[in-house]
């Protein structure tokens, strides 16, 4: 692996991840908070690949580690988790895949000699279903981690009054 290339990805991640964040007008002293972690949570992704890992598999660990990364910045910084996790994980979203995916859909339209219309189709329903199923899994890996960690469960929720007295009626 050529750590050179692999840490200024890595800085690269960290400033996609800054530009979605001032972009969703997130508090200032969050953002270096942010810069790690879309910084690590890249590096996560792009280490598990270079590990023959595949790309929904390392955007899961990306996105995973982000999530577990924005809870304790959550408390470190009085924010809630996703003011952390999502622009941190937005770079990581595969938007080569669906441009890919969405060419090939062009392409299907147009006249296509019947020798190459099944290659083209079935690339296009490969990039398809690469974009869905690593969409899946960062929003799966930055969820989970808030899920698992609730204080509280769906009973122990104290429901507003005017729903409660709906409920007893």
């Amino acid at each position: 692996m050529d750590w050179l290339a692999f840490f200024e990805k890595w800085i690269w991640l960290g400033f996609a991840a800054v530009g979605f964040a001032i972009l969703f007008n997130v508090p200032k002293r969050t953002l270096w908070v942010i810069f790690l972690m879309g910084a690590l949570g890249g590096a996560a992704k792009l280490l598990t690949l270079s590990l023959g890992g595949g790309i929904i598999l390392g955007s899961f660990a990306g996105a995973l580690l982000v999530g577990f990364l924005s809870i304790g910045a959550a408390h470190f910084k009085h924010s809630p988790p996703f003011v952390f996790a999502i622009p941190a994980v937005i770079p990581m979203v595969p938007g080569a895949f669906a441009y890919r995916m969405m060419l090939g859909i062009i392409r299907l339209t147009e006249q296509v000699d019947p020798n190459s219309f099944n290659q083209l189709l079935d690339d296009t329903v490969t990039n398809g279903l690469k974009a869905f199923f690593v969409l899946m899994a960062l929003s799966v890996g930055v969820s989970a981690p808030m899920l698992l960690t609730r204080r509280e469960s769906a009973k122990e929720m104290k429901v507003p009054l005017k729903i409660n007295e709906l409920i007893k009626k």
